[in-house]
């Protein structure tokens, strides 16, 4: 909890979902929970985000953070400046009482960010995942995708570029340093490891794999389908649990069907955490075939229900959640990855002593943790005066 002498601050996030979004994932539930941090420690915390179907315009969560949905999947960039415009005049949603004006903004970057300092004097933390280079051409065309990057590697960095840094993963600050981002200013800030809800489930009898995620392309759930389909003939009871919901659902039941496995996977759509639970204790191994991920939330989840994991070795931040050889293992490629996972299935002893260091490793990250580290970073930085708009900065 804060000391009685230091001020709560009113911290506003810009995140373009929320947890409760059907396309919300790890970096959702990352804002969320240090957002709840913050609150208990005596700061007031609204997060600004793209409304949904079925979704309340203003929601304050059990936690005690207050959401605000503004506009859609691409207009709610164009939302939250203009309800900080307004704002100024005490009109818009971000002044509304209790909360009054932000005293600091958290500017999150999917891929795109809100670029805020062009628009507020407020102090900024700009909060990057991961870097989105690869992800760029799978999401879009080749020519939104040069758009995507540019913004990404060229504008972003301009605007941010007085502005202090949060990621989750070293290979995250080191991809930021690689597009001129120093070093200095970023703060590493790891995931916690979500808890456990319900009783674990036994062990399957049979290899069972289980992916963990969003349904979208660069989660690269097909690995894990293909994995299945070349392991089949030396385990003949290979069985997949596809556990999570999104668009890209119809085409991975296609090519399971294409290469014939689909009698062996299980398509779950959403999950609770109590189903979730039970799937990742009974699962033998986790995959996360992802082309990129800041940290690797699912890999400490499964780690903490004693299941290893198999991930890439290029996918970012999964070299910290995995320890290679003692937690899970990473792949070099597609095949090493598919020859990965027949190693561990066919070494039961081996296995099974990864999980147990997967359990203890991912006891070691904590939400407590992450969020006393970035109430530091609030504490100090909406003290700090702040510099002139980024307007003027970007002037020639």
């Amino acid at each position: 909890m804060r000391s009685s002498d230091t001020p709560g601050r009113h911290v506003l996030f810009l995140n373009w979902r929320d947890t409760g979004n059907p396309e919300g994932g790890g970096s959702e539930v990352y804002v969320e929970r240090v957002a709840a941090e913050l609150v208990s420690r005596g700061h007031r915390v609204t997060v600004l985000c793209a409304a949904y179907p079925g979704a309340a315009g203003e929601e304050l969560t059990g936690s005690g953070v207050r959401l605000l949905r503004r506009g859609g999947r691409h207009t709610v960039y164009l939302r939250a400046a203009v309800a900080w415009l307004a704002g100024w005049l005490g009109l818009g949603a971000v002044a509304r009482r209790p909360y009054g004006m932000p005293d600091l903004v958290v500017d999150v970057g999917n891929g795109l960010p809100f670029l805020c300092p062009l628009y507020t004097r407020r102090p900024v933390i700009a909060l990057v995942h991961h870097v989105h280079r690869e992800q760029w051409p799978v999401v879009l065309g080749a020519r939104a995708a040069r758009i995507g990057w540019w913004i990404e590697s060229r504008l972003a960095v301009r605007v941010y570029r007085r502005c202090r840094y949060v990621t989750v993963s070293s290979a995250t600050r080191d991809e930021l340093a690689g597009l001129g981002v120093d070093p200095a200013r970023v703060t590493v800030i790891h995931n916690g490891t979500p808890e456990l809800v319900g009783r674990p489930a036994p062990r399957a009898t049979e290899p069972t794999l289980i992916v963990l995620g969003r349904l979208v392309p660069h989660k690269r759930v097909e690995l894990a389908l293909r994995a299945v389909a070349e392991l089949a003939p030396r385990f003949p009871t290979i069985r997949l649990v596809v556990a999570g919901q999104g668009w890209w659902e119809e085409r991975l039941r296609q090519v399971a069907g294409e290469l014939g496995i689909a009698g062996r996977v299980r398509f779950t759509g959403y999950v609770t955490d109590t189903d979730k639970h039970a799937l990742l204790s009974s699962a033998w191994l986790a995959l996360t075939p992802s082309l990129k991920e800041g940290w690797g939330l699912t890999i400490v989840e499964a780690g903490a229900a004693g299941t290893p994991a198999v991930a890439f070795r290029s996918a970012g931040g999964v070299a910290e959640a995995i320890r290679d050889g003692v937690t899970g293992l990473l792949a070099a490629d597609e095949d090493d990855f598919v020859a990965r996972v027949g190693e561990l299935l066919a070494d039961d002893v081996r296995r099974l002593a990864m999980g147990e260091a997967a359990r203890a490793h991912a006891a070691t990250f904590t939400w407590p943790v992450a969020g006393a580290r970035f109430a530091g970073l609030v504490t100090v930085l909406a003290g700090e005066p702040v510099p002139a708009p980024a307007t003027a900065r970007l002037a020639p």
